[in-house]
């Protein structure tokens, strides 16, 4: 009868070397942060895009943003079908 076996314990450390290199490697990991950078010629589009934007196109988006986080916001039925009509009537067409 053998009480201790050498091959158990050689077992048990490779092991334990595992679980370290695995904490070793997940340690990198989480140091490593993602990186964006732009160019410098995107830049310059998105500047171009933002200047060729309507002037009042902005005020409006923020004047509907207003409205819709305050509840005041109404949509008119109407022109919500006159748009949608075209749409529904591509499909009777088939």
């Amino acid at each position: 009868m053998k009480i201790n076996e050498t091959g158990r314990i050689g077992a048990i450390n490779n092991y334990q070397r595992q679980i370290e290199s695995q904490r070793k490697e997940s340690d990198n990991k989480a140091r490593r942060k993602d990186e964006v950078s732009i160019s410098t010629e995107a830049m310059e589009l998105l500047k171009a895009q933002a200047s060729a934007q309507e002037p009042g196109r902005a005020e409006r988006i923020e004047e509907l943003k207003s409205q819709v986080s305050s509840g005041t916001y109404q949509v008119d039925a109407g022109k919500l079908a006159d748009k949608l009509l075209p749409y529904f009537k591509s499909f009777t067409d088939k």
